[in-house]
This record gives structure tokens, sequence and C-alpha cells, in this order.
């Protein structure tokens, strides 16, 4: 396998990165840089070729120089020579977007082989990687590291610098034949500005992080002493947050949220180590205001005595403010605004500190598939106050969540990273293909159905292998349509051929020749024929129920929290308000209110149908509450041993195939089951 990476900005070395040494030289190159060592370890890989820009400026160094390659092992650095030899900013590459496509295009030809796929990181190196592709024919995959519409949504508007930048992010976008996101807030919402990028090309990979010295960090005394001048209880539990002062962190709501709990004062204190600050005045001016504010709230809500504020820490000391607060007994809380990925948490799980964070952003991924804290809603004061509460106050769920983070710490890393990034790679430049003819249809849920148990898992995925060209797979599940495939790709499950996800509300199919998912038109037509959000959310405001985070919401679903209440009065509500919709309750704590006739039981009935099949050919699996309206409404049903929510006490699922095995194991007996009756 060849790979070239495409990174246009900045001064990219193969060693000793000079970071910081102008503005566009930074995150974007260490995630380029690690990315490119870690994939370089797997033998498949046989080449990395980094292809920048080349340039020469006295005050940067002469090794920037075009056509001065740099070497280690399989990475081979080339700087293109585009006519001009003064460094550029990002702000001015795309002036040289024509003789930069030259200049790789002759790279290109000059090659004793072209690369199987080209990666391109921002958008210039975006608009390489599209002519490359009309011109030679080469696949290539985009990161956008940070996008141009996200920063318009955020100033209100943009000008006519920021436009130019996402008219080429739209270029780069049209023709790749994947984006890499890091989260689900990317794939999901930061994306979605863009027409030219639909959801089936738009893969979400976490990135890896390095967490070495976060594992087993220790308090510092410096720390300790910096902390303790500020309080007058110092062994008590700490709420520890961590983040530039800037508004969108929201460290201000953290210390209302504070404020505003009695209890939560008496048990617990506050630190806020917001950035270095060795006089205000020098500070840039939004860091100077929040910083200011800050100060002014402890002294307003008289906070003296239970809230720090050091002015200032060095970064060996992070690691040690972690492992302070959870040798207290305390919690690391991101109170964000919104947040794009989430590399605290992941700093905090690393050291075994459980964490409350934002419900808006990357967080969700985290939170979702470590299980290492809890998720609140940002501008919610007593919300977040009570999280705090419940993690510090339960010794039992305290030592749970810190135990989650060994997971993080094994999810958010370069191998597992580069796992699937090569899987992709190898499903791009060598596409298998499929005659579209299937003989049946095997649905199963995801979380505690299929995944749960890897032992399992692998037995599962050893029969699907075999029976791929004659049983179509299929996925339903509660996730989103990025959590679904993220997760999926996680756990080495190859790409199903069609995935229902958010409780039936999408559908999208696997398209082989194009080698991307596809949405269901047709089916996306039919949930929002009769979806009135505005009157579900009037119903659902009237009867208390707590919204789950906006990610969770779709066209076809509201999603809430259960929170005690008791389903069926809630569907009576609906009945007596003259409101159709279905109500789907899961594992206690979950749920969702769908478009009347939209669910996994429809959406599968819709896709048997779109393959020919009878209910017949067709066998679905599911563990909870949320597959107990697909379960009732196929003659072939599966019910994994691990089942929950009264799912193998249902009079209505008497016909239903109940497995004594758990997990993928429960799916695998269910089907010889139905292959012994005969007729599937």
């Amino acid at each position: 396998m060849f790979i070239c990476h495409v990174a246009l900005q900045g001064c990219l070395t193969l060693r000793d990165v000079p970071y910081g040494l102008t503005a566009d030289t930074g995150g974007h190159i260490k995630y380029l840089l690690e990315l490119a060592e870690t994939s370089a370890k797997d033998p498949a890989v046989e080449r990395i070729d980094l292809v920048t820009r080349g340039f020469v400026d006295p005050k940067l160094g002469a090794q920037y120089e075009p056509d001065v390659g740099e070497m280690s092992g399989k990475l081979r650095l080339v700087r293109l020579d585009d006519g001009e030899a003064s460094y550029l900013p990002k702000e001015e590459l795309h002036e040289r977007h024509d003789p930069l496509c030259d200049a790789f295009l002759a790279y290109l030809e000059n090659l004793d082989r072209l690369p199987d796929l080209i990666h391109a990181h921002y958008a210039d190196a975006g608009v390489l990687a599209r002519s490359a592709k009309e011109m030679l024919g080469i696949p290539y995959v985009f990161t956008g590291h940070s996008l141009g519409a996200v920063k318009r949504q955020a100033n209100g508007g943009g000008d006519k610098e920021l436009e130019r930048r996402i008219a080429i992010e739209e270029n780069a976008l049209a023709k790749a034949d994947a984006v890499i996101a890091s989260s689900r807030d990317e794939a999901e919402a930061q994306y979605a500005h863009y027409r030219s990028i639909e959801a089936g090309r738009i893969r979400v990979i976490p990135p890896g992080c390095e967490l070495d010295r976060f594992e087993g960090a220790a308090p510092s005394t410096k720390v300790q002493q910096d902390v303790e001048r500020f309080l007058r209880e110092p062994s008590k539990p700490i709420i520890l947050a961590i983040a530039r002062p800037v508004r969108k962190k929201n460290l201000l709501g953290l210390v209302e949220a504070y404020a505003g709990d009695p209890e939560l004062q008496e048990r617990a204190n506050l630190v806020v180590v917001a950035g270095c600050r060795d006089k205000l005045s020098r500070l840039e001016p939004e860091c100077r205001e929040v910083c200011e504010e800050l100060i002014r709230a402890v002294d307003a809500y008289d906070l003296y005595g239970k809230v720090a504020y050091p002015k200032s820490h060095d970064p060996d000391d992070i690691p040690a403010y972690y492992a302070l607060a959870r040798e207290s007994g305390g919690v690391f809380v991101n109170p964000a605004l919104n947040e794009p990925f989430g590399l605290t948490l992941l700093e905090a799980a690393a050291a075994r500190l459980p964490v409350v964070a934002t419900d808006s952003g990357g967080p969700n991924d985290i939170v979702e598939r470590c299980k290492n804290g809890l998720l609140v809603c940002p501008r919610d004061p007593q919300a977040i106050a009570q999280a705090c509460k419940d993690v510090i106050s339960n010794r039992r769920i305290w030592i749970r969540y810190a135990s989650a983070g060994g997971d993080a710490v094994a999810a958010y890393d370069w191998k597992a990273h580069c796992r699937i990034y090569h899987r992709l790679i190898e499903e791009i430049a060598k596409p298998r293909t499929s005659s579209g003819y299937f003989e049946r249809l095997l649905v199963c849920d995801i979380d505690n159905t299929l995944l749960g148990d890897r032992d399992a898992l692998r037995e599962f995925l050893d029969w699907q292998r075999q029976n791929s060209s004659s049983t179509a797979l299929g996925i339903a599940t509660g996730r989103s349509f990025h959590s679904a495939q993220s997760i999926l790709a996680a756990e080495a499950v190859p790409t199903p051929d069609v995935i229902i996800s958010n409780v039936g509300a999408q559908v999208h199919w696997y398209d082989r020749e194009k080698r991307r998912f596809v949405e269901d038109r047709e089916w996306a037509k039919r949930v929002s024929r009769n979806w009135d959000r505005e009157t579900v959310e009037q119903v659902a405001a009237s009867l208390g129920l707590r919204t789950q985070a906006a990610l969770e919401q779709r066209i076809g679903k509201a999603s809430y929290f259960l929170d005690g209440h008791d389903p069926e009065k809630i569907a009576n509500a609906f009945r007596d308000a003259e409101v159709a919709v279905e109500v789907v309750s899961s594992h206690g704590l979950y749920l969702d209110i769908l478009a009347s006739g939209i669910g996994k039981h429809a959406a599968v009935l819709h896709v048997a149908d779109r393959l020919g099949m009878t209910q017949a050919k067709v066998v679905v699996a599911g563990d909870s509450g949320n597959d107990r309206a697909m379960l009732r409404a196929c003659p072939r049903p599966i019910i994994v041993g691990n089942w929950s929510d009264g799912l193998g006490d249902d009079p209505a699922l008497s016909h239903a195939y109940k497995a004594s095995a758990t997990h993928a194991a429960g799916i695998l007996e269910g089907v010889q089951h139905y292959r012994d009756a005969g007729g599937w």
C-alpha cells in the first residue's frame, strides 16, 4: 500500500518540527506525523510520501527549499516548487493553486508507481488531490482539521476571505471518496454547513492521542501548594476545570453552577486552571475579560476559600492537576458551550479521573464509548452541579468511571486509528464487488446484541464472511448513522449492506461501486411526510420530559430521557393531544418519539421490500425495548440471552426464538435454529 499525504500549510519536517514558528505550524502537522509514523509500522504499508510546499526564507531556515527531501524509513518528505520562493501563510495559498497543482501532477507522473490513495489535509491540499483524481484517477480522502463554515457560524457571518475559504472547501469535498471526521459533532453538525458532502461519505475515525504522561500521573508539591493557598479546607474533593479563558469554554457558567448549589460547595472545592496570566493587561482582550469575570464572580458569590484559580502553570503541571483531583476523589468538568473534540476529557480519563462533560460536540462520542462520566447541558447550571454531586458522592460510581479511563486510552490510540484507517483505504482503493442479489437478510441491533462479547463477535464475523454473498447484513440501531458506523469500524465489523439508524428514522445503503453509503431518499420522504416537531416538542414539554443532546434529534425522531416517566402514560398523552407518533423506550433510561408508522420494524420491512424478499427471508435480532416493535413485526425474531426491558417475558413475542447464549453468540444460535427449521 502506497499512501500520499498532502499538507501545504506551515513548516513541515519529519523530525524536530518547530511548532509555533509560524501561525500555521501547529496541530495538524502533529496529527499528520503521528498518523504517518504509526501507519508506517503496518507491514501492509510499503511507502508513505508527505507532500508539502517548498520555500526559501532566511528567517525560517534553509531546510524548507523545494525538492530537498527528507527520508525516515518508509516516510519520504517531498517539497513542491510552485515558482514562488517566499513562505506563504494559509490565507495566501489560494493564489498558488494552479502552479501547485502543476507541480503536484509533475511529481506524481515522475513516480515509478502512483499512490493507491491521496490523503489531503486542509482545503488547499484538497484542490491538489482533486486535480490528481481528475487527471490520473487516484482516489482521495479529506481531513478538514478546521472548517471555515464553522468559523462563519461562530462569528455570525463571514467576510470575503472566509467565503473564499469555504468555496475552496466545497470544491475539495465535492469529489472526495471519503471525508475523515474526528467526532460525531464534526460529521453531523459541522459538515452539515456544506452542500457538496453527503453523510454517506463521512467516516468518523477518532484520532490517536498521546496520553502516556497522564497515565500514572502523580500530584506535585508545586501544584498542591498553588491550589492549597486558595482553600480553607483543601482536603475536600476537587471539581477541576482546565481550559483557555475564552467564552465558548463556559468557565463562568461552571463557577455560577457551583455558586448556585450550597450543598456542592459544602462537599467540594472548585479549581479553575484558566491559562497563564502574569498581568491581566497583557492578555488578549477576550481572555482578559473572561479572567476578570471569573474573579468578579468569586467575589460576588463570596466563594473565597472554596475556589482556586492559579495564575500560571507549566506544561508539566497539567498531569499533576488531574492527579491531585483524582487523589481527592474529585471530578473533571468540561462545561464548554461546544467542544469539537474533547482532548482534556481523554487526559482526565488517562489519569483515571471521572468526568462531567458538555453534551454539545465531541464529548458525546468519548463518554458514550468509554462510559467514564456524565454528559450535561452546558447551559443548565443545576444539571452541572447535580452531575458533579452524583459522581463525588457515590464511591461506587466514582470508581466505575475512574476505571473506565483505561478504555479511553485504548480507544483513542493511533494504532486503533490506523487499523480503521487502513481498512478504509483498502475499501476505497480495492473495492470488493457484489452481485447485488441476496437470498436472505439478517438484521441485528448493535449494543448488547451484536457487540458486547468480543469472542462471540469474532465467531459471528467468521460466519458472516462465509455467508456474505448470500446473506445481506443489516444493522438496526438507536444510534445515529455516524455513531453506528464508527463503533462498528472500531470493532472490525465489515461494512454492512444497510444501516437502519436513529431507531428507524434513517436508512443508508452501502454502494460498493461508489464505495460509500447512500441515504434511502424514498424512506426519508416517508419519515418527513407527517412529522411535526413543533407539536411533538409542545406535548413533551407539557409532560416535563428532559431533552437529549442536539445530536440525538433528527427529522422524524425527538429524543428524551425517561427519568422515571411511564412510557404508557406518555403514549396516552400524545393520543389525547391527537398527535400521531410512535413512543419507544429502552433500558429504563431513554425515550424516543418517532413519526407515525416509523421505527425499526417499518424500516426493516422497507429494506426487505427493496431487496425483493418476503418476510420469511428476514431474521432480526435484538435485546432491548427499542427492538420490541421490530421483533414483534418480523416472523423470525431472535431475542439474545442478555435481553432487557422485559422482552423475554412479552406475550407478544411468544413466536420469537429466545437464545440461551448472549450477544453475538445468541444471534448465531438463533440463525442456526431458523436454518434447521427450513425456509431461511
